[in-house]
């Protein structure tokens, strides 16, 4: 199971360790948020052990009004439950009683001066980032008018080379060679690096390029929602000729099981990719607002065969 440590909490929102500083490498498994208040009038029954525990003004004002005895008894039972951390908000002050209970169990109590809410939401969609189930695969991920694709190809087929035109014409690069797909929701995916691999891109000849120093920050972007698959094929595996002029409806890949359209995209000297990516994902965009340029064509290819049948009816019934 996936887990992270409570150090990259205290790091990554820039913690004040007030107390059992030596459990900072408690692991963190659950993307849950607890803020623990019928525990602290005794009832444990139910408490979620396994989640971080948020104390907000509310909890501490009422901790506050126990009596000393009884605060520390409450505050006891609930750290011997051993969550991987809790966290106080606001700043609050008079942990003394907590200080004593997490340094004894080793259980770090953290401190942020940041409100409950939006701390909770910050705190949040990090846990659900760093702890969502992921896959990883071989490819490109970038971002490309605001959408997110995926480049697949077999190795060689020219994915980097692809990237590297795309990143001069204004795009952004996630990730070359491994791309990490996440799933932080239902019907929801990102594409993001592998942290080795961040900024980087690997051109066959030259090898790494550092895309930020070349090309300024804006060719590159930490994640992105992965919207799109196109896929990089040779020109003679393309055998469905009718398809290869027409263009077909996208068939469907499936990551962490979520679906994403996939988009076959021919691949011979002297074709435009670079141009057709762009415009496959504005052709994207424009289908999910509705409208579909391949389904107006058949329309109006019904409508030229009904009006023609028509016409011949009327011209047999006539000469009859």
């Amino acid at each position: 199971m996936k887990h992270i440590a409570v150090q990259q909490i205290v790091d990554k929102f820039d913690l004040e360790v007030v107390a059992g500083g030596t459990g900072l490498r408690r692991h963190i498994e659950s993307d849950d948020i607890h803020r623990p208040g019928l525990e602290f009038t005794g009832y444990l029954e139910y408490f979620p052990q396994e989640r971080i525990q948020i104390l907000g003004r509310t909890e501490i004002t009422y901790l506050h009004s126990l009596p000393l005895a009884e605060r520390d008894l409450r505050i006891g039972q609930v750290v011997a439950r051993e969550p991987p951390c809790f966290i106080i908000t606001r700043g609050q002050q008079g942990l003394d009683f907590f200080s004593k209970h997490c340094d004894q169990r080793h259980i770090p109590l953290l401190r942020t001066t940041s409100k409950s809410t939006r701390f909770i939401s910050l705190l949040s969609n990090f846990l659900e980032r760093e702890l969502a189930e992921e896959a990883s695969i071989h490819g490109v991920c970038m971002n490309i008018f605001g959408v997110g694709v995926i480049l697949r190809g077999v190795s060689g087929i020219g994915k980097s080379e692809l990237a590297l035109t795309l990143i001069e014409r204004g795009h952004r690069l996630i990730s070359d060679d491994i791309v990490i797909v996440k799933q932080i929701g239902p019907e929801t995916l990102i594409g993001t690096h592998n942290v080795n691999n961040r900024e980087l891109l690997h051109l066959r000849g030259i090898g790494f390029i550092d895309v930020t120093r070349l090309f300024g920050s804006g060719a590159f972007q930490d994640e992105t929602h992965v919207d799109l698959e196109i896929q990089l094929i040779h020109w003679d595996d393309h055998v469905d000729t009718e398809l290869l002029v027409l263009g077909s409806e996208a068939e469907d890949v499936e990551y962490l099981g979520v679906s994403i359209p996939q988009i076959d995209i021919p691949v011979r000297p002297g074709r435009d990719i670079a141009s057709l990516v762009e415009v496959a994902c504005k052709n994207w965009r424009l289908k999910l607002a509705g409208y579909d340029a391949l389904k107006v064509y058949q329309e109006r290819i019904w409508m030229t065969d009904s009006t023609s049948d028509s016409q011949k009816s009327n011209s047999n019934g006539a000469a009859q």
